[in-house]
């Protein structure tokens, strides 16, 4: 009856069971999938079996439980209990006790002591311990320290069941809970009840909205502080990650606080208490307040790191060369590559051999490869260096390290120059939880630098690049700062080259493709914000096709199967759009495209994660840096096998995807990391190029379409570029800059930190202003005279 009761309280179901099974268990996030023998249930009908699945720590088999929940439909795995919350059935038979207490999850109580302390407390064994752990004492031959371990287990396992039926009351689901509970243990009420706002700050995927919903059930509201100082962090921490500042002014932080707070009922705050809640948060270290600007921490101190090694690393100089060898060599190169530098280039080139860090920018098809491999092979040539690998011994440093943002764009830099490249995340050292292994105290080795599509490091990555930059290594940075900006925070590139300190060159004539190609033209004229007057009429390597969204996906896919009609495999072609929702959104390009280029077939293996199925055959994106597999966000793969639980001896479903050679495996809950590739957003295919890209702009993307996302998708294209959709969309996208410029102090510091300094002296008759009177014997003390 106890059961029906908590039912009609939590308005779901229950099943009481045994588990007979564990098939699957997940220690970081307790995902677990049971096996359940069905003793009592107000479901109905049920089987004699059941699969539960939920967030739940170890479960034993051969226990008994109670779980609340729903039954929901797998795709493929049929019906199942999906359980929101459970109960352990503590065993009330002698029996039962026995088999509990020597279950294993008692360190040290085997069968014989299970059975003398049933024998001694009788059925209620369990309740009498949690109720009186001195009990205990009347055990022969069990230890102090057993019996303290016994009591703590089982405290623990109470503890957590509570823990969790209470987080459910409050509203939060199994996940969630989940990671509330590992936060804090079983403290976790206390926490919350005390300060609900304390999650915002310790707890992933909790957001201001929710705590402030518990902070007013629990009666705390208006200018409460616990309040503010959440607001405080989330919303700095919102608009930095989301908009890409990398401060706020404080004015502008205190009426976007005001803001989010007037407008819940919680009740609206003034602006003094704010501003003195981020006195109290910076007081704290929470927050830096600089000059009336508002930052993060991590943000500040990142700016700072990368102003002091951009200036550490200019006031090296570079190994001099006479302009005379430099000329002999680069009349040899381009007699070996049967080839003739321009004067653009060959300034390009000769500036970045003579500096220790230099800047080399410019739009598409301005031969931004073709002079990077001209400064590989130069400064190898000028210092005497050999290019081949294979003349290194394991372990001797290569003297070039090429790398970028992306595996793509590592291996596009790979292929054009014939050497090595990595991700830069790989290259530092990235491993995850721990962070990077690459810093000041074990920098990067090597004699020459060189980073491509620099526009995509963030104000974070490039600190913990520059501080791996040893003295006596020159640096070279490749980008087009016009690209969209990183997805973290600031605008690194750009303002290395607005602070004007750094030596740079900016290719402006177009050699790449064939004379007169059309796409780079339109490119050159969007970055102009301009629009070509035939933007609809057919070239050979341009078209437009018109058509409103709700046609965008027919059209789509009809452009992509001619491309696959004549030859063109589904890598060679690529589907950008800004937004994943909506009728022409990217979520539902993907499945038409897919249903295009991997259709469900007999024998074809799938797997369904959510509303998503993946197939053998699939090009799919990784989604997050995964280091220890050696793939990267921005990567593209194929899914080339999927085996199902009963087929392994992890006896769960795996994903085999194979990134150009790369094979990365991932459960089922791993799926999250990757998703379909046949159309992808512009800022994820950034730094990569594919031989067809199909371009969609309509009306419905009006929010993100802006000249700087435009010319970005369009200079991913090297043959041929489709655009679909309507012309004044198009339009309106090229005549619309981003909101406003991310706020940033990296080019003023810069600037301030490399002025020469002015040394000012005083007139000669206002130097001894006001020491008429004074002696040397006036500094003298009473010992030495």
């Amino acid at each position: 009856m106890q059961e029906q009761q908590t039912l009609a309280i939590e308005g779901c179901t229950f099943i009481k069971g045994t588990c007979i099974s564990v098939i699957f268990h997940n220690e970081e996030t307790l995902y677990t999938v049971v096996r359940i023998r069905v003793e009592e249930t107000n479901e109905a009908p049920v089987e004699e079996e059941v699969i539960v699945t939920g967030h739940f720590p170890r479960i034993s088999e051969g226990d008994i439980y109670v779980f609340y929940g729903q039954f929901r439909h797998h795709p493929r795995f049929g019906r199942q209990y999906a359980a929101s919350q459970f109960r352990k059935q503590l065993p009330n038979t002698k029996e039962g006790i026995i088999q509990y207490l020597s279950s294993g999850l008692f360190k040290g109580i085997g069968k014989k002591t299970a059975a003398a302390i049933a024998e001694a407390l009788g059925e209620q064994a369990i309740a009498v311990i949690l109720r009186d752990p001195a009990a205990l004492e009347r055990i022969p031959k069990l230890s102090k320290q057993k019996a303290k371990q016994l009591y703590e287990t089982l405290r623990a396992h109470e503890g957590l069941e509570q823990t969790m039926i209470t987080l459910a009351q409050l509203g939060f689901g199994p996940q969630l809970a989940m990671k509330i509970y590992q936060a804090y243990g079983e403290e976790a009420i206390e926490i919350i009840q005390a300060n609900p706002y304390q999650l915002v700050e310790d707890i992933e995927g909790i957001g201001f909205g929710r705590a402030d919903e518990l902070g007013r059930q629990l009666g705390i509201s208006g200018s409460h502080p616990a309040r503010l100082r959440a607001a405080s962090l989330f919303v700095l921490e919102q608009v930095c990650l989301q908009e890409g500042h990398v401060y706020m002014a404080e004015e502008e932080l205190v009426g976007r606080i005001a803001e989010l707070l007037d407008g819940r009922p919680s009740g609206a705050v003034d602006g003094q208490a704010i501003q003195r809640t981020l006195l109290m948060l910076s007081e704290e270290g929470k927050l830096v307040v600089e000059q009336g600007r508002c930052y993060l921490p991590s943000l500040y101190f990142a700016e700072k790191g990368i102003v002091s090694n951009v200036k550490r690393l200019l006031r090296q100089t570079a190994a001099p060369f006479a302009e005379s060898e430099f000329l002999l060599a680069l009349g040899a190169l381009e007699e070996r590559l049967g080839m003739q530098y321009a004067p653009q280039q060959k300034e390009a080139i000769q500036r970045a051999l003579s500096s220790p860090l230099f800047i080399l920018t410019g739009g598409p098809g301005t031969g931004k490869t073709t002079v990077i491999k001209g400064i590989v092979e130069l400064f190898a040539a000028l210092n005497g260096l050999s290019l081949d690998p294979a003349r290194y011994q394991q372990g001797e440093p290569f003297p070039v390290v090429l790398a970028a943002p992306t595996g793509r764009a590592a291996k596009r830099m790979s292929e054009a120059t014939g050497l090595p490249a990595a991700t830069i995340h790989r290259l530092l050292g990235w491993n995850g939880v721990e962070g990077f292994s690459r810093d000041e105290h074990e920098p990067l080795a090597g004699k020459l630098l060189v980073i491509d599509e620099m526009s995509m490091v963030d104000t974070w990555l490039a600190n913990q690049l520059f501080k791996a930059v040893p003295n006596g290594m020159q640096v070279v940075l490749v980008g087009d700062e016009d690209q969209l900006p990183s997805v973290g925070p600031g605008q690194v590139l750009k303002d290395l080259l607005e602070s004007g300190v750094v030596p740079s060159v900016r290719l402006t004539d177009v050699y790449r493709q064939a004379e007169g190609s059309s796409i780079i033209e339109l490119a050159h004229e969007v970055k102009r914000g301009a629009v070509p007057p035939d933007l609809t009429a057919p070239k050979a390597d341009r078209s437009f096709i018109r058509c409103r969204a709700g046609q965008v996906v027919d059209v789509v896919r009809q452009i992509a199967d001619n491309a696959r009609k004549k030859g063109f495999s589904v890598k060679d072609i690529q589907v950008l759009a800004p937004m994943y929702r909506g009728p022409a959104g990217i979520d539902r390009l993907n499945k038409a495209l897919q249903e295009l280029f991997n259709p469900p077939s007999a024998g074809k293996r799938e797997l369904a994660a959510g509303e998503v199925v993946y197939r053998v055959g699939d090009k799919v994106l990784q989604l997050v840096n995964q280091p220890e597999d050696n793939v990267f966000n921005g990567d593209i793969g194929e899914v080339v096998a999927i085996f199902y639980a009963k087929e392994n001896t992890d006896k769960q479903d795996l994903l085999v995807v194979s990134f150009d050679g790369v094979e990365v495996t991932y459960t089922r809950q791993e799926l999250s990391q990757i998703t379909h590739a046949y159309c992808c957003s512009v800022h994820k295919a950034q730094g990569s190029e594919f031989p067809i890209v199909i371009l969609p702009v309509v009306k419905s993307y009006y929010r993100m379409l802006k000249r700087n996302l435009l010319y970005t998708a369009v200079t991913r294209s090297k043959q041929f570029l489709i655009l679909c959709g309507e012309e004044e969309a198009f339009r309106a996208g090229v005549a619309k800059q981003s909101d406003g410029v991310r706020r940033t102090a990296l080019a003023e510091k810069l600037t301030a930190a490399m002025a020469p300094v002015v040394e000012v002296e005083l007139p000669l008759e206002d130097a001894n202003v006001g020491m008429e009177n004074v002696t040397p014997y006036d500094f003298m003390s009473d010992e030495s005279s």
